[in-house]
């Protein structure tokens, strides 16, 4: 029960700092957000370190800094996706995508699960689906090119998730250092060569280091989830943060939570409930 705790609480951070990286995103430049954000990150990664200090083998830090890469492109398609003003649609695409990804992997890398824990899965691959529907009866008209984005992030984080779940519980967070390390050597070449400057709004600021700082924790939380359960498992609710993310739009932007998201809500409670078996 313990790892699937760990990866709701993930899912929950996850989905807000999405929310809050995507909000930074529709007053600056995406790549601007990713880089920075992650900088604002590196104290509270510097603190889980010492915490949780670990022995990690030269795998465990390689599987790191390779899923630091996917991760870090996988944020910055997410955030050109968000900054486009449907973030109940993208968050959806993006989501399913990731979730197939390590449930797949997860299959041939990890003991088979259980038959109640696997449905669990495959049900809150649904639940992502329902709870994230944007307008107009389900069938929102979204334009092609965030349709590409979300699919291309969903890739990338699905990536992230296997590649990140492979390291080992006696690491502690090094592998999560090497995920940052990686991730902010990755945007700073990718800003680099963009001409991006890295100069945000005091008003963005605060938007990024939101983004930054939870998307840290929602790292760590993830690798202790993995490092104690089923990848396939722990990876799909890990995926279910698009609820955090329409629940603060609700909030926050004002949006209406539809029948059909309030069921997706009811499905995501169930699948916690039948992956903790």
């Amino acid at each position: 029960m313990f790892p699937i705790l760990l990866a709701a609480v993930s899912a929950v951070a996850f989905g807000t700092a999405d929310f809050s990286g995507g909000k930074a995103s529709r007053r600056a430049d995406p790549i601007a957000v990713t880089v920075v954000s992650q900088l604002l990150s590196v104290p509270l990664l510097v603190a889980l370190v010492l915490l949780v200090p670990g022995s990690p083998r030269v795998a465990d830090i390689a599987w790191g800094l390779l899923a630091g890469t996917a991760g870090a492109g996988g944020i910055v398609l997410l955030y050109r996706a968000l900054s486009g003003g449907m973030m109940a649609v993208v968050a959806p695409v993006t989501a399913i995508t990731a979730a197939v990804v390590p449930i797949v992997a997860g299959l041939f890398t990890a003991t088979f699960p259980g038959a109640p824990a696997l449905t669990g899965a495959g049900l809150a691959v649904v639940a992502i689906a329902l709870v994230s529907l944007g307008e107009g009866g389900g069938r929102p008209t979204v334009p092609a090119r965030l349709v590409g984005l979300a699919l291309a992030s969903g890739a990338l984080f699905g990536v992230f998730f296997t590649l990140l779940g492979q390291a080992d519980e006696s690491a502690g967070m090094w592998p999560v250092a090497a995920v940052r390390t990686s991730s902010i050597a990755f945007g700073l070449l990718l800003a680099a060569g963009t001409g991006v400057r890295l100069r945000l709004e005091r008003r963005v600021l605060g938007w990024a280091a939101a983004a930054g700082l939870l998307d840290s924790a929602a790292n760590a939380l993830f690798l202790a989830a993995a490092a104690r359960g089923h990848l396939s498992i722990v990876a799909a609710i890990a995926a279910l943060y698009p609820a955090s993310t329409v629940l603060l739009a609700l909030a926050v932007d004002r949006e209406r939570l539809r029948p059909v998201q309030v069921a997706g809500l009811g499905f995501a409670a169930g699948a916690l409930v039948l992956a903790s078996i």
